[in-house]
């Protein structure tokens, strides 16, 4: 991931450094519990304690060996001494590097999700602050009925609220590891051992992993990190419309010295939102990679392994990045009331035309009928800017259907919510 898009936090865990540090973490609960059942002699746990592998050693190394887990032995043993013959032990590479790997998406998530429960508390707030907020409803981007802002608002946070659920039990699916050796049988460990390092290191061993845990694991988790995301880009292309200068219902907070455009100074655009709409784009360009890596060839093959290194980081990158940015728009968003209701009354009265027809069939007027005139009348009302109430009155023929008490009704923007 490109610096401007990475977040500190995930930049500590994801590098090559800290990569080998968790390996040799898994190598080191590894050692404890082969010494303690008495298939490794006792003092390797101990040696390994407290060395720093040296990122620059093991690429050195890698570039006679050609596989990055041997390097990264090799240079271990480099520092260990004559214990180092025991490291790795009954192991092959994947059961190192699926275990740490899965290690370091939990911490990942560890950070993601906080952020993400921020932006569901913030939502709940702005939808509890603007509850009575009118707002016209929009379908096919056209004017239709009166909602009110928290309505749209608690929509957004519902969604976020699933997502959020879906990532915990993403971050379940992929609390897994394996010790089960090349092809996955066991035969140069047994179970137990599997076992006991699974539990110290929080993880759940993998009921069959061949050679790699199942990649279904990680495409369910890469499915539902795009999930939320498309759910924070909905906020986002919705906050984007609602800014449209002939809508200006909303504005994207504007920080002292900022600028919209090089050649318009009058611009206030929507950049934060756009960045995330973009960004989301790349997050769903990860999920066919993520599903095609769970079809690898007999017991594996490694071309799952390429795929992952960009697209696991890249992925939470990007997701924690559009989460705080999205945070920052939610907690600054200017909500223009005036503006709402000025679009309202832009409606010259239409939002009433299906409780108009309705009334119209329930007080004995044909439906096919009762549609035409008010249709009419409607469409009268928005070429003359007209109020649709008052052509309703005029109309002499309406009089015997609709009492005024009941078209005061219909025009009073509080019985459109009444049930909401």
């Amino acid at each position: 991931m490109i610096e401007r898009y990475q977040t500190s936090p995930l930049k500590k865990i994801f590098n090559e450094e800290y990569r080998f540090q968790k390996w040799l973490f898994v190598e080191t609960v590894v050692a404890e519990i082969e010494e303690k059942e008495g298939i490794i002699p006792r003092g390797l746990s101990k040696k390994l304690k407290g060395i720093i592998v040296n990122p620059e050693r093991v690429a050195e190394i890698e570039k006679t060996t050609n596989h990055d887990v041997i390097a990264f032995l090799t240079a271990v043993r480099e520092k260990i001494g004559k214990p180092g013959k025991w490291l790795h032990f009954g192991l092959t590479s994947y059961d190192l590097v699926d275990t740490a790997f899965s290690l370091t998406i939990q911490e990942a998530m560890k950070i993601i999700l906080p952020d993400i429960k921020m932006v569901l508390k913030t939502l709940k707030k702005l939808s509890e602050k603007h509850q009575k907020t009118f707002q016209i409803g929009r379908t096919h981007g056209m004017f239709a009925q009166p909602i009110t802002f928290g309505y749209k608002v608690r929509s957004w946070y519902e969604e976020a609220k699933r997502n959020y659920d879906r990532l915990l039990r993403a971050s379940e699916e992929v609390r897994y590891g394996k010790l089960s050796g090349a092809v996955g049988t066991y035969a140069m460990l047994p179970k137990r051992i599997e076992k006991k390092v699974m539990k110290k290191l929080g993880l759940k061993p993998e009921p069959v992993s061949t050679q790699v845990l199942p990649r279904d694991r990680f495409a369910y988790l890469a499915a539902n990190l795009v999930l939320y995301a498309c759910g924070i880009e909905r906020i986002a292309t919705e906050i984007r419309n609602l800014c449209r200068s002939e809508v200006r219902e909303l504005s994207e907070p504007f920080t002292r010295g900022q600028k919209g455009s090089s050649a318009m100074p009058h611009k206030k655009n929507p950049i934060i939102c756009e960045r995330i709409c973009g960004l989301t784009r790349v997050l769903r360009g990860m999920l066919i990679p993520a599903y095609e890596n769970i079809n690898l060839w007999h017991e594996r093959d490694i071309t799952n392994s390429s795929v992952e290194r960009i697209i696991i980081p890249d992925s939470f990158h990007l997701i924690h990045y559009i989460t705080k940015k999205m945070l920052w728009v939610l907690k600054g968003l200017n909500v223009h009331k005036d503006r709402m209701q000025e679009n309202i009354k832009k409606t010259c009265g239409t939002f009433a035309s299906q409780a108009l027809m309705n009334l119209l069939i329930a007080n004995g007027m044909d439906r096919a009928e009762a549609y035409t005139i008010i249709q009419k009348a409607s469409f009268q009302a928005l070429n003359q800017k007209t109020d649709l109430k008052e052509i309703i009155k005029r109309n002499k023929k309406l009089q015997s259907y609709i009492s005024e008490d009941e078209l005061d009704d219909i025009f009073n923007l509080q019985w459109y919510l009444r049930n909401l």
